[in-house]
């Protein structure tokens, strides 16, 4: 359900916009997102299970909070990180 250690690696390095970017707001949406689409599909075999659909509806806030904030920053990296990431907005 969760994502591996060597697949946060690969989101990191290619979503950072410098060396050794960890934290910037690409890379954590890039992450969250990546995490959202498992507990999707986790959602999508345990129909029942509420606590997990929780913990999703908070990370797509979270997503969303970030996205809005990068907009509002940088509206060029916005536009660039959900073609890239195939977000609708």
């Amino acid at each position: 359900m969760s994502i591996t250690a060597e697949r946060k690696a690969e989101l990191i390095v290619e979503f950072a916009t410098s060396e050794g970017d960890t934290g910037s707001p690409e890379v954590q949406v890039a992450i969250l997102s990546e995490r959202i689409t498992n507990l999707t599909d986790h959602l999508k075999t345990h129909k029942k299970d509420f606590h997990s659909r929780r913990g999703l509806l908070m990370m797509v806030g979270q997503r969303r909070r970030l996205l809005d904030y990068l907009k509002a920053k940088a509206v060029k990296r916005y536009e660039d990180l959900i073609g890239r990431l195939k977000l609708r907005r």
